[in-house]
């Protein structure tokens, strides 16, 4: 597999993960992609070490965790620089989330939770401290996410009339 080459039944195996990943066995996927639970097992192994698939982690409630502060932090940060910037900044107790802009005048969006606005406050000043420009804070109330459209099976792109 090359770099954006997912066939069908890779994308079924991707969309089947986003939705549960740890509650999903090979063998439901390959009732799901009509191939054996071996070659599900194979897929994923590969979909692993090629880099499709990163990781897998809990999807956190962090407000009925006791942190109920949820703070976008929109970055400006020197073109060059912000790449190699984002293990520092998710180094930054409470960061939970760094994503890299490419649009725009601010250039990173960063994630913090918080129990009350003094855990929040310490991570702006370290991001100013690392020599960044806090453009712009956000609170979320909530934040929810679904499995990729584009890699569900079932999916026809047609609507029903």
């Amino acid at each position: 597999m090359t770099d954006g080459e997912i066939d069908d039944v890779d994308g079924a195996i991707l969309y089947a993960l986003q939705e549960d990943a740890r509650n999903t066995p090979s063998g439901d996927i390959a009732e799901r992609t009509g191939t054996s639970d071996s070659t599900v097992r194979k897929r994923i192994q590969r979909l692993e070490s090629d880099g499709v698939i990163k990781g897998y982690s809990a999807r956190v409630d962090y407000q009925k965790s006791g942190y109920p502060l949820r703070m976008l932090l929109f970055c400006t940060a020197s073109i060059p620089e912000r790449g190699g910037l984002i293990s520092e900044i998710l180094d930054i107790d409470g960061v939970v989330s760094v994503q890299e802009l490419v649009t725009g005048e601010q250039n990173l969006l960063v994630t913090a939770v918080g129990e009350t606005d003094g855990d929040i406050t310490p991570v702006a000043q370290e991001l100013l401290g690392m020599g960044l420009t806090v453009a712009d804070e956000v609170l979320v109330r909530s934040h929810e996410t679904t499995p990729f459209g584009e890699f569900d099976p079932d999916a026809d792109g047609e609507t029903d009339q």
